[in-house]
C-alpha cells in the first residue's frame, strides 16, 4: 500500500488497542503511538487514560462520527506532507463498527499510504470464546434499537449461512436477546461479556433459555457480544411462520384468555411465558 510520492514516510496507521486488558497492547502498538505526529481518536478522555498508563505523549484530536468529516482533508494534507497520523477507536480494531473506515477509504483514494497495526478485536475474541461453529460468520454490529425494526432485521439475516455477530450495550442486551429468541427460537447463542477482563463470562444455550437466564439475573455489566449460531437445515420448518405480534392479535381476536394464550405462544415460540404474557397484556390494552 506504499506510495513512493509520499515524502519522509507519511502514513496513516490504524492501531488496534486493548478491549479490556491493557496487557494486550503490543510493543508495536506502543511504538506506533509514540512515533505519531498526531493521534486521532473517538474520545480524547478514553484515549488519554490509555496513553497515560503507558507514558505516551502525543497530540490528540477528536475524530468521532460527528467530527471525522471535517478531519479528513487536513489529515490527508498532513500525510502527504510526510507526517505519521495514527487512528484509534475507544477499544479494539478501528474501522470495525466505527467511522475510521471512511478515513482509510479517503487516504487510499488519495494515493497515500495506510498501515494496519494489529490488536485485539471483540469480533474474533467472542467467536472463539463462544465455542459455536464459525467456519462462516457475518458481522452485523449493532442492531436497530426498536423491537419491530430489530425483529425485521434479524429475520432478514435468517438465511445467512453462518454465525451472526452482534454488539450490544449491557443496558439493552436482555431485551435484544429476547428478540433474538423470538426470531430464532431453535438456535444456539452465546453471550460473551467483559472480554479479556477478570470477570470474562460466556453464557451459552438455546436462545430462549439464554434470554430467560439473562432476564432473571438483573443488572448486566460490561460491553457484550452476542454470537447467534448458524441456521440448521430444519430451521425453516421449526420456526413459527407468522410474527409473534400477529399470533397474539389472532388469539385475542378469538377471545383466548391472556394467560392461556401466553402459555401456548411461549411454547410455540420457545420464549419465557412472563415475557410473552407482558406482550399479550400490552396488545390487549391497545385494542
Amino acid at each position: 500500500m506504499s506510495t513512493s510520492g509520499v515524502p519522509h514516510g507519511g502514513v496513516l496507521s490504524m492501531v488496534g488497542t486493548p478491549i479490556g486488558n491493557l496487557g494486550d497492547a503490543s510493543p508495536r502498538v506502543l511504538d506506533t503511538l509514540r512515533q505519531a505526529d498526531v493521534l486521532l481518536c473517538e474520545d480524547t478522555r478514553v484515549t488519554s487514560r490509555l496513553l497515560s498508563h503507558f507514558g505516551v505523549r502525543v497530540s490528540l484530536q477528536r475524530a468521532d462520527e460527528n467530527t471525522l468529516a471535517s478531519r479528513i482533508a487536513p489529515t490527508l494534507g498532513r500525510i502527504a506532507a510526510g507526517e505519521r497520523v495514527a487512528f484509534v477507536s475507544d477499544a479494539g480494531m478501528p474501522g470495525v463498527s466505527d467511522p475510521g473506515q471512511r478515513l482509510v477509504d479517503a487516504t487510499l483514494d488519495a494515493g497515500l499510504r495506510v498501515e494496519v497495526i494489529p490488536g485485539p478485536s471483540a469480533v474474533t475474541c467472542a467467536l472463539v470464546a463462544s465455542g459455536l461453529p464459525m467456519e462462516h460468520f457475518f458481522f452485523e454490529g449493532f442492531l436497530p434499537r426498536r423491537h419491530k425494526a430489530q425483529l425485521e432485521r434479524l429475520r432478514a439475516l435468517a438465511s445467512v449461512p453462518g454465525a451472526l455477530v452482534v454488539y450490544e450495550s449491557p443496558h439493552r442486551v436482555a431485551a435484544t436477546l429476547a428478540t433474538i429468541a423470538e426470531a430464532f427460537p431453535m438456535r444456539r447463542v452465546a453471550l460473551v461479556r467483559e472480554l479479556t477482563k477478570l470477570h470474562e463470562e460466556v453464557v451459552r444455550g438455546v436462545a430462549p433459555h439464554v434470554a430467560a437466564e439473562l432476564a432473571a439475573c438483573g443488572e448486566v455489566r460490561g460491553e457484550c457480544v452476542v454470537i447467534i449460531g448458524a441456521p440448521e437445515a430444519d430451521e425453516a420448518t421449526s420456526v413459527p411462520v407468522r410474527p409473534l405480534e400477529d399470533a397474539i392479535a389472532a388469539g385475542l381476536a378469538a377471545d383466548e384468555p391472556p394467560s392461556a394464550l401466553a402459555k401456548r405462544l411461549a411454547r410455540e415460540y420457545g420464549l419465557p411465558k412472563p415475557q410473552v404474557y407482558d406482550r399479550v397484556v400490552k396488545a390487549s390494552r391497545a385494542r
